[in-house]
């Protein structure tokens, strides 16, 4: 299924790719600020980064890029092609070759309440969009002005879709689509549209022996960036590139212990390999897990992956792992090893541990201690966290007062082991 696409100013589309002859809503140009003051492009937080940087030079006065980076199937040099925005460029009003064509404009309904400030050249370019698009006119230069729609706004659905339906009626050469959008993706790793379109063209060539090595190239920017991880994923499973994946995940992992991406995929390479079911897999993860623990307690994501690994599992039947989990602390305790030890004592408990009661006791003496100590704005959650395990599990006669030492942790151990026993 397509990757959902961001959220939209009124009048600019819902998210669903409408047919050809359909008449779409581009999205929205940045503002500019009241006048008389020039807003450069790219929104305030850009602007503040931008003068902080040092380079003091107004986005307008920079030089111009030449026409022509970009260019896809189909465009020509001259009279509006593909490339970047430059001094010479014509409006298509302008050009003789688009006369013959009724520029169709926006319409934001009779009282429009916020109108949308776009700029003459956008205006321009998606007036002749529209009225393409109602014309369903699939031809060389219905897929030039594509390319200058993408320029102007890479996010806009309609257009990524409009220009994969001329791609495929006019046959072009989709290995220079392909090139086309590794250049937009490079400049914009972080749209879901650009992604999807990339994916639709490999689809279609049926050869995916660039992918990888491209989507590792876009994570060296970013280790993080969702939208490569999910085409990654999408390429493996489709075209069963399993082999070398989890050493490529093992390389990041020792890279950066932290990167949740990373550990995210390894379930999802090996759930859809091995599995966790066969005793040495799951024993292999185990191990690994406890080993970059050790290096990174506070690390939440290998928490998570280790718990996620043992959730068809007793934890409290898992050999040795009460043992390895104690080893692990130190001063002071990792918040996220105290929840994994809460989470291993309402396990004894819910398989009928003999020591309930003392068991029960330690649970909410760690939760209060979460809640006071080591994980305070968490506070109201640990609380009634522990307040659902003494409803469930009884009782007690006599709580105890919240632990002042981490040295009580220790004390776990002695009724860990008798209930594992």
């Amino acid at each position: 299924a397509p990757a959902p696409a961001p959220a939209r100013a009124p009048g600019t589309g819902t998210g669903t790719e409408p047919p050809a002859g359909q008449d779409p809503a581009p999205a929205p140009a940045p503002a500019p600020a009241p006048a008389p003051a020039p807003v450069p492009a790219g929104g305030l937080a850009q602007r503040l980064l931008h003068n902080t940087a040092g380079d003091e030079t107004p986005p307008e006065a920079e030089e111009p890029k030449p026409e022509g980076v970009r260019r896809a199937s189909g465009d020509s040099d001259g009279g509006g092609g593909g490339g970047r925005r430059s001094e010479s460029f014509a409006f298509y009003r302008d050009r003789k070759e688009w006369a013959d064509i009724k520029p169709v404009p926006q319409d934001d309904g009779p009282h429009p309440v916020v109108q949308i400030a776009y700029s003459e050249n956008f205006k321009d370019v998606y007036d002749y969009f529209r009225a393409v698009l109602k014309l369903d006119e699939r031809s060389e230069r219905a897929l030039s002005l594509t390319t200058d729609a993408i320029e102007l706004n890479a996010a806009n659905y309609t257009v990524w879709h409009f220009r994969r339906v001329v791609l495929q009626s006019l046959k072009k050469d989709l290995n220079e689509e392909l090139a086309y959008i590794s250049e937009i993706i490079e400049d914009q790793p972080k749209n879901y549209q650009v992604w999807y379109h990339r994916q639709k063209i490999v689809e279609w060539l049926k050869d995916s022996s660039q992918e990888l090595g491209f989507i590792s190239g876009i994570l060296e920017q970013d280790a993080k960036n969702y939208h490569a991880w999910q085409h990654r994923q999408w390429v493996i499973k489709e075209f069963n590139l399993w082999d070398n994946e989890l050493e490529y995940v093992d390389q990041l992992l020792e890279e950066d212990v932290r990167n949740n991406s990373a550990w995210n995929q390894r379930f999802f390479v090996i759930s859809n390999t091995t599995g966790f079911d066969d005793v040495a897999v799951l024993g292999r993860e185990v191990e690994y897990t406890l080993k970059m623990i050790k290096r990174a307690p506070h690390n939440e994501s290998a928490w998570n992956y280790l718990k996620g690994i043992l959730q068809d599992q007793s934890l409290s039947k898992y050999p040795n792992l009460l043992q390895q989990i104690l080893q692990l602390m130190e001063k002071p305790s990792s918040p996220y090893l105290i929840a994994f030890l809460i989470d291993m004592y309402e396990d004894f408990l819910e398989n009928n541990c003999e020591e309930k009661e003392g068991t029960l006791n330690k649970a909410l003496e760690l939760c209060e201690q979460l809640a006071m100590k080591q994980d305070t704005i968490r506070q109201e959650y640990w609380r009634y966290f522990a307040r659902r395990l003494r409803a469930k599990h009884g009782v007690i006669q006599q709580e105890s007062a919240p632990m002042g030492s981490e040295d009580s942790l220790q004390e776990c151990s002695e009724g860990f082991q008798r209930c594992s026993e």
